[in-house]
């Protein structure tokens, strides 16, 4: 897979590239640098010949496309009638927390996580609560079981996990239903780096554990996988209660056309530009540890299972300042701030790998001269 050189890059208009200025590597939001699927740019540009750029219509076509990728990949049986088309799984949570809470209620998270997680349940009128994984970055059942007892409304569930990459194996979800069952929790799993579980891990979707549909509810989006943010589609999957169908009625017309487009079609025709996609994030992923040996053997990290974010752990140098302002400061490199995942993530940064080797080696080099 081939990755445009950094002056093309710098002609898109997107969030990533012009936040900072042009002596900048953006290597913070989680956006890829690789072109567009060719099925993906080839449904939008005929959407755009046909000027066919009116609102969204995603039943039948979203539901069958999110079941037949879930059962090609995952093995994972879904209904087609239980999903329904969301603006992004940002909203689609956020509708979600406003079904399952009352205001008050508690919503428990787990972080260093995904930074609108701490967004989500003040905007439903919920109070949050923190259960931070343990030191090997995994979920810290017995600490769940603690909150649970408590009888919070929801636990926010990051499967895979962002931003430290870890896929949740089977036993440890396993644990997670029964804990939801015992207490009468909801589950609500954000499963948008589903797709990217890279070679060496295997992803479990949560709805496809014995019991978890009566206590569970999943949110998937091809925006990760397929670099499509901007066009704002994503599906709420219910279990077994019809928790979409208490969404408002405007919720539909709140997803983009070009969106359901895009999702339908990649999620149908994409599965080959996919797996090249997951060949080139491990190679990344493979360099960047070479990088990171040989240029920062100071920074510890866990390769991740999922995603091309990596969570860098720079502790071991201990500034006055945050890493991430160091290495924009002074190396002219911009890495999400750790802090924006929790307090968990003081002394850490996240990187973006989904670019170019020759952007990672130089970003990195950049990173090493900025630690001095």
């Amino acid at each position: 897979m081939k990755v445009d050189p950094l002056e093309t890059l710098r002609a898109r208009r997107s969030a990533k590239w012009r936040t900072h200025p042009d002596d900048v590597l953006p290597l913070f939001v989680a956006e890829m640098d690789v072109p567009l699927a060719p099925v993906v740019a080839e449904v939008l540009h005929a959407a755009v010949d046909a000027s066919d750029t009116g609102y969204s219509a995603s039943v039948p076509d979203l539901g069958r496309a999110v079941a037949g990728f879930a059962a090609r990949r995952w093995g994972w049986e879904i209904d087609p009638a239980r999903v329904t088309a969301v603006t992004d799984v940002g909203v689609g949570a956020v509708e979600l927390l406003r079904v399952l809470t009352r205001p008050g209620d508690a919503v428990v998270i787990s972080p260093p996580v995904y930074p609108p997680f701490f967004h989500w349940a003040p905007e439903a009128g919920a109070q949050l609560r923190e259960v931070p994984l343990t030191p090997d970055l995994r979920l810290d059942l017995a600490a769940l079981e603690t909150a649970f007892a408590a009888h919070p409304a929801v636990y926010l569930l990051c499967n895979p996990h962002n931003p430290v990459g870890r896929v949740h194996s089977p036993e440890e979800l396993s644990a997670l239903v029964t804990l939801a069952s015992r207490y009468g929790v909801t589950v609500v799993s954000d499963e948008i780096h589903a797709p990217l579980v890279l070679p060496g891990a295997t992803f479990t979707p949560f709805l496809s554990l014995p019991g978890a549909a009566g206590v569970g509810v999943s949110l998937v989006s091809a925006s990760k996988a397929f670099n499509l943010a901007g066009l704002k589609c994503a599906a709420v999957v219910d279990g077994t209660r019809p928790l979409a169908s208490s969404f408002p009625p405007d919720v539909r017309w709140r997803t983009g056309h070009l969106g359901v487009l895009a999702t339908v079609a990649a999620f149908t025709d994409g599965d080959e530009w996919l797996d090249e996609l997951l060949v080139f994030l491990a190679e990344r992923r493979a360099q960047l540890g070479e990088l990171l040996r040989t240029r920062l053997p100071w920074v510890r990290w866990q390769p991740p299972e999922a995603t091309f974010l990596a969570w860098l752990n720079c502790r071991a140098r201990e500034e006055s300042e945050q890493p991430a302002s160091r290495f924009l400061e002074r190396g002219r490199v911009a890495l999400e701030a750790g802090l924006r995942f929790g307090a968990a993530g003081a002394g850490h940064v996240r990187l973006n790998f989904g670019t170019s080797p020759e952007i990672l080696d130089e970003a990195t080099a950049r990173m090493a001269r900025a630690a001095g």
